[in-house]
């Protein structure tokens, strides 16, 4: 299995980030690194608004049911940056012309993957610094999974193909 930080970028919801940290934790994810506008549960040293903190993380809690608590989280404010300065490949789960299907895609034994906003996806410009960008098969009429749904089948994907 391999070892993935995920990076949530412009994540909206905060049901969808509980729902990806409990799919992080079932799944053996290494770290998550929220950046952007996404909402994150409370940090040590945290400089929100302590109404805020308290808001988010509440939210948060009601579908991550604790996972909040056990795999490691840390807010990144430019994510750009630091994603440049990173020596593991970068994959982006997106639709995209060159993208790699899903069931196509074999993982390094270590990786970052990267998920982006619930509309609109991965700017480009973040999307630019991606190594490899991968979608998941669509069969019906619609034409994406929910973020939280697709970074668990995205986890799963990695981790057991």
């Amino acid at each position: 299995m391999p070892k993935i930080t995920l990076v949530l970028h412009n994540i909206r919801s905060t049901h969808n980030v509980g729902s990806i940290l409990r799919s992080a934790e079932g799944f053996g994810v290494k770290e998550i690194i929220f950046s952007g506008y996404s909402p994150y549960p409370r940090l040590a040293n945290d400089s929100r608004l302590p109404h805020i903190i308290d808001k988010l993380s509440n939210q948060i809690h009601k579908t991550a049911l604790g996972a909040e608590s056990i795999v490691p989280f840390r807010f990144i404010e430019d994510i750009g940056s630091w994603l440049t300065a990173q020596s593991s490949p970068i994959v982006a789960l997106e639709q995209a012309t060159s993208s790699t299907p899903l069931d196509k895609y074999r993982p390094p034994k270590e990786l970052i993957l990267l998920l982006g906003e619930e509309v609109n996806g991965i700017p480009q410009e973040i999307l630019r610094l991606a190594n490899e960008i991968v979608e998941i098969p669509m069969s019906g009429q619609k034409e994406s999974f929910n973020v939280s749904v697709a970074a668990a089948i995205a986890l799963y994907a990695m981790n057991y193909q």
